[in-house]
């Protein structure tokens, strides 16, 4: 009977071990530490279309994006700049050339107040925007208090692709320890701070060499190559958890329209989940309600995104944007957009993207042909290839 009862428990216990061994390790396994990360990129769109019209046809769509956050236990800091212009003519003769441009940039910076305890906070923000046709930019301070924290998991996705391509090249064997994947992680997120010490010409070597350290083994020539190309060449989509709320009153100092100092009040929320090690939900939104006596408004928006990852090089990435402005004197103005697009990378820092897009805005006006109602009764629906440059 006893060597029934030791075979018994010898089969439960390595059915535990391989139970925990194949416990998948997620993007919740990662404790931030300090941390930094960047994401830029320009994008173009073109088209161009001539014969059987009066004239040559073109528009014209570029855009730049960048988000640079500073991440510690007690402080989070974000720059953030979002800009497009476009031009475009049309077919006839007497349609002119016609240019816009819009552009807004922001620093957002969170202090927490006992970050040991719990993750009230309070904020600082200033924002300055510049568009077509203005009188004179738009210009803002806001000052308020939030609660919640958003992690940035980046450095745990780039940890477990390293893992996989060192394990499926049979240079790393056995099980990997959330503890050792947590310290691999902290190893990557420190990527400045290496730079900073050695140089850009040669931190990668004392940066890769860490790496298989806290993987308890010697990578080799093999191993510092694959590992480098993942964490350099390949492009892996910035990976955030969890949530935060804020509230804040400040003052608009200048608008696009002329006008004077009026006071604001802000409210905003963003809730980060990455349903699994490929696919990201993200969602931002913002109000902002500026009090003037009888010219009173406010803005709504709402930022909404699916990210899966389908290879190593390709993204399916879905948008969805809401934008609403209301105020006393003139109509309430909706806009919804939603995009679905493929991203390519032919290498890390250019893509091509297929993006199929639908849009509709709600002016409460109907077009009656002349120019002085704008035509967008209707949805709009387009089909556009891209590139895009990622400058970080």
């Amino acid at each position: 009977m006893k060597p029934v009862i030791t075979v018994v428990s010898a089969a439960v216990g390595l059915l535990l071990s391989s139970v925990t061994h194949a416990e998948e390790i997620t993007m919740f396994d990662y404790e931030e530490a300090t941390s930094a990360y960047q994401d830029a990129y320009l994008n173009a769109q073109f088209d161009l279309q001539s014969g059987n019209q009066d004239q040559t046809s073109f528009s014209t769509d570029a855009s730049a994006n960048y988000d640079q956050v500073f991440s510690s236990a007690d402080r989070n800091t974000r720059i953030n700049f979002v800009g497009d212009t476009s031009m475009s003519r049309g077919s006839n003769s007497d349609d002119t050339t016609k240019k816009n441009y819009q552009a807004l940039a922001s620093l957002t910076n969170d202090m927490y107040f006992n970050p040991t305890r719990n993750n009230a906070f309070w904020y600082s923000k200033a924002e300055i925007g510049a568009q077509t046709d203005m009188v004179d930019p738009f210009t803002k301070l806001t000052v308020g208090l939030g609660y919640g924290r958003v992690v940035n998991a980046t450095p745990m996705a780039k940890t477990i692709r390293v893992v996989q391509e060192l394990q499926e090249r049979g240079l790393l064997t056995g099980s990997v320890s959330r503890s050792t994947y947590q310290d691999v992680a902290n190893i990557i997120a420190r990527e400045p701070e290496y730079r900073s010490h050695y140089g850009s010409a040669d931190y990668a070597e004392y940066w890769v060499e860490d790496i298989g350290k806290a993987l308890g083994i010697t990578l080799g020539a093999r191993g510092a190559i694959k590992s480098y190309d993942v964490l350099v060449n390949e492009r892996i989509s910035t990976r955030k958890y969890g949530w935060l709320v804020r509230a804040g009153v400040g003052a608009v100092l200048t608008n696009y329209d002329g006008s004077d100092t009026k006071p604001a009040l802000e409210l905003g929320a963003e809730y980060h989940y990455p349903i699994s090690n490929q696919l990201q939900f993200s969602n931002e939104a913002i109000l902002t309600a500026v009090l003037d006596d009888g010219d009173n408004g406010f803005n709504a928006s709402n930022a909404m995104s699916l990210t899966y990852e389908l290879r190593d090089n390709i993204d399916w990435e879905n948008t969805w944007l809401l934008n609403y402005s209301e105020s006393d004197g003139s109509e309430d103005l909706m806009t919804n957009s939603l995009k679905s697009a493929f991203r390519y990378y032919v290498s890390n820092v250019i893509s091509l993207t297929l993006t199929a897009g639908l849009s509709k805005t709600e002016d409460h006006i109907d077009y009656d042909g002349t120019p002085q109602t704008d035509r967008n009764d209707d949805i709009d629906k387009t089909v556009q290839l891209g590139l895009t440059y990622r400058l970080k």
